[in-house]
């Protein structure tokens, strides 16, 4: 009877352990699944500038003569012009500390767009650090046909 008394409450030590590790784990989870969700809707924000870059041209602008036809040429002030006025027309205001880091057309049909901003988790712990800055590129291209 002696030897049952000596283990009161190590169950209690037990769940209390438990429940502090599922604690963590589930600050964790929510932390890496804002950070993925964050990433998504940065590069949705960062695809749809790179297509309205990529269509910076009018028909009235120098073309390149291809065995396919022809293609227009971009520029990358008139690519930079279309992306900050796509920016400034969409709700960005969820993105902390956005800005376009780089939007260029290095070959003269695609436009390359790369966007960064800050994330910070939606729960602060000791696990999970304050935030970090996240950056998405992408880069699209106009085709005529």
């Amino acid at each position: 009877m002696r030897r049952l008394r000596d283990e009161d409450g190590s169950t209690l030590l037990l769940t209390i352990f438990y429940s502090a590790l599922c604690l963590a784990l589930i600050l964790l989870v929510v932390a890496a699944t804002s950070l993925y969700l964050e990433r998504k809707r940065l590069f949705t924000l960062a695809d749809g500038a790179s297509l309205v870059g990529a269509e910076a041209f009018t028909l009235a602008d120098p073309t390149t003569p291809t065995p396919h036809g022809t293609r227009p040429i971009l520029t990358s002030p008139e690519v930079a012009s279309a992306v900050s006025d796509y920016l400034a027309d969409n709700p960005a205001d969820h993105f902390t500390d956005l800005h376009v880091e780089r939007a260029v057309s290095a070959d003269g049909r695609s436009a390359t767009v790369e966007l960064p901003c800050y994330w910070a988790p939606p729960v602060l712990t000791v696990f999970i650090p304050k935030g970090f800055r996240i950056q998405v590129t992408s880069i699209a291209r106009s085709v005529f046909s």
